[in-house]
């Protein structure tokens, strides 16, 4: 794996491809900065090795051109504060402008395209945009896992341009490197610790898990198909009824394999879907009709954090409630903590999905835990066996 790391930049131009892709308030103030942080220590890099940089991202989703809503200039105070030197911007993302002031650049300098989705080219993967995003730099830099898995112009296309100057930034090295050493070379017990609302999104994830893992915690709305199939009561929980023989395959394969997996033997019901609904804790396999599961209950949260701190190496992927509403987070805060302890005795924790991020931030855990992933979807691909277009074309 070819990193930045393995060169010096003095002279040249990184165009770096980074994920600034950021909640942004009515007032258009970033809401959560972890990505631009986290890309950062990249840029200060080529910086202090005497080369400039040009950082080029996505913003939402913009419809048919440019909106001021979704402008990268927006993020201009910020990043200047973060780096510590004026970001320069420039209004467009290729032609002559964006050309002439990629010129201009002297070493210490950065330089911040405008939004790369203001051209459908970029998602189509066009060949064209791609090559005249190249013109802008000496040296291409992929550091934006977050969009890994997809194909587009400026994240794999873009590669073929610089043949033998293409490498990973940080945040691409340690993530890849991350999700590896929990994969592939991390301590036993391994736990992977699965929620959020349905098994149909997770199916490939939890067969690629099943022969690595030692236990497969699952929680969420996703445990109440394996209750069903298992024949529990699940009242008007949320369940894929066309997965229930699946659920149970899983469940025969996990035993075959010799793996563990833990469900909740208790849950918070509710008898709507509301933070001031009515609530009670029952067996998780005895919910009684007009009711629903929203969180684990407390026996299954004192059950899973047990296993969670005898666990040497743990992947955590989805919350185990509906964590936004403050009757329904308890489950997915002890499990959250349980990690933090665990990882302070020593085990490697790997966070990764949007909900599970979501989480470790909302309690302040993200500097207890070994690694929180920048890219859900990405992240995921990766674990269920997948090639990630940002990784191979940069690898080639």
């Amino acid at each position: 794996m070819k990193t930045i790391d393995d060169i010096s930049f003095k002279g040249k131009r990184a165009l770096i491809r980074v994920d600034f892709n950021v909640p942004l308030n009515e007032k258009f103030e970033i809401t959560d900065t972890t990505r631009i942080d986290a890309a950062v220590p990249t840029v200060k890099k080529i910086l202090n090795d005497g080369g400039s940089a040009i950082l080029m991202s996505h913003l939402g989703r913009p419809k048919g051109g440019p909106e001021n809503k979704y402008s990268l200039s927006h993020l201009l105070p910020y990043l200047s504060k973060s780096l510590g030197v004026e970001v320069k911007f420039a209004d467009d993302c290729i032609g002559e402008s964006a050309e002439k002031l990629s010129s201009e650049l002297k070493g210490g300098d950065v330089l911040l395209l405008e939004n790369l989705r203001f051209y459908k080219e970029e998602e189509k993967g066009d060949e064209a945009f791609a090559e005249k995003l190249s013109k802008l730099g000496d040296i291409y830099v992929n550091d934006a896992f977050g969009t890994a898995h997809r194909a587009h112009a400026s994240t794999a296309v873009i590669a073929k341009f610089f043949p033998t100057s293409k490498m990973f930034g940080y945040v691409m090295g340690n993530e890849l490197k991350s999700i590896n050493h929990v994969l592939t070379s991390g301590h036993k017990p391994f736990t992977a610790i699965l929620g959020g609302a349905k098994i149909s999104g997770k199916i490939e994830i939890i067969t690629n898990l099943l022969p690595k893992v030692d236990n497969l915690i699952i929680g969420g709305g996703m445990m109440f198909t394996f209750v069903k199939a298992l024949g529990g009561q699940v009242g008007s929980s949320l369940v894929e009824e066309d997965l229930l023989d699946l659920a149970r395959s899983i469940l025969a394969k996990a035993k075959e394999l010799g793996v563990t997996i833990h469900l909740a033997k208790d849950a918070v019901v509710a008898d709507k879907f509301d933070n001031d609904a009515t609530r009670q804790i029952v067996a998780a396999d005895q919910i009684p009709s007009g009711w629903m599961g929203l969180d684990i209950g407390p026996e299954a949260a004192k059950d899973f954090s047990k296993v969670i701190e005898e666990s040497k190496t743990i992947l955590w992927n989805g919350p185990m409630g509906v964590f936004e509403m403050a009757n329904f987070e308890i489950g997915t805060k002890q499990v959250a903590f349980a990690i933090a302890q665990a990882t302070a005795n020593g085990t490697y924790s790997l966070i990764g999905g949007g909900d599970s991020v979501a989480a470790i931030n909302k309690y302040n855990l993200a500097n207890q835990v070994s690694y929180v992933s920048t890219g859900g979807g990405a992240m995921l691909e990766y674990i269920e066996g997948k090639e990630l277009p940002g990784v191979k074309f940069v690898e080639e």
